[in-house]
């Protein structure tokens, strides 16, 4: 019959074997013992596993070139294998066994590269470039607003207040409330470094410590990984870009629109968290000069 694929017994059991380049921000649990995983999510360009342990992240991508590169990412050099939602697989030893595909990682690759130095001057000018994000998912919303306001006036009370509202809030893989706060924290931890703004980055810590505590609970397992991404300051390079359009070391009207292109909202909501972290060091700063 025209068309029709046999496989035999033999193929089935027939190992591929492949090598990739995965984040350092899931090297821990690549570097341990092996562990059972399981098929969270299967897309073309992607296949999210995520794994028994106790270590952060947990949720793995293994994805293609043509894919996000996520900061829980493994690059394939090959094409994804068929699997379905609920799959067995296992994860460490530097290895990942999902279904007939074994792949070993050869190299690694920084999520999180510093953003050097930047001036007060830039700042100002990103942040007259950031005021408009393209319809955010939670535009208007009070605890948004709260937390731009609390960020600010380095209310931890106020920001932590604000953020334990959103972790979780709206629909999808990676809901609105969290793609705020993962931009939120990029921003603080980087670009306050960047800045010399030590309050920024120890915002970043106290509030990267709050939504993580007990995200695996209140959102999505591949949305609560990105925010134990973000709250090291691991992003995708779409984010770092924009971090580094910011700092000046790039254009950053090209790597704005890049962003604002990720998911349905997703990147408007990333802009969104990021543009409320640049004002939020901008503040900061001019208190710790007594400005």
């Amino acid at each position: 019959m025209g068309g029709l694929v046999t496989v035999s017994t033999h193929a089935r059991r027939t190992r591929i074997h492949v090598t990739g380049a995965a984040s350092t921000a899931v090297r821990p649990v690549l570097e341990s013992s092996r562990r059972p995983a399981r098929v969270l999510a299967a897309f073309p360009g992607g296949i999210y596993l995520e794994v028994r342990t106790d270590l952060e992240p947990s949720v793995i991508a293994v994805i293609t070139g043509e894919a996000i590169r996520l900061p829980n990412s493994v690059l394939l050099s090959g094409p994804l294998p068929r699997v379905t939602v609920g799959d067995d697989a296992s994860v460490g030893d530097r290895s990942i066994e999902l279904g007939p595909l074994n792949l070993t990682v050869r190299r690694w690759w920084d999520p999180a590269p510093p953003l050097g130095t930047v001036d007060r001057a830039s700042l100002v000018r990103a942040a007259a470039r950031l005021t408009d994000p393209p319809e955010p998912g939670l535009a208007g919303n009070a605890a948004v607003d709260m937390l731009a306001g609390g960020c600010a006036k380095g209310w931890l009370l106020g920001a932590v207040t604000a953020a334990e509202q959103l972790v979780g809030l709206g629909p999808g893989l990676t809901p609105s409330g969290d793609d705020v706060l993962a931009g939120l924290l990029l921003t603080l931890r980087h670009v306050g470094a960047a800045a010399g703004v030590e309050r920024a980055v120890w915002l970043a810590g106290w509030l990267g410590a709050t939504v993580t505590f007990d995200a695996r609970t209140r959102t999505t397992p591949i949305s609560a990984t990105l925010l134990h991404c973000a709250a090291r300051g691991a992003a995708s390079p779409e984010v770092i870009g924009a971090l580094r359009g910011i700092a000046g070391t790039q254009a950053l009207e090209p790597a704005l629109r890049r962003l604002h292109r990720l998911g349905h909202t997703s990147g408007a909501d990333l802009a969104q968290g990021i543009a409320i972290g640049v004002n939020a060091v901008l503040s900061l700063g001019d208190q710790e000069s007594g400005q």
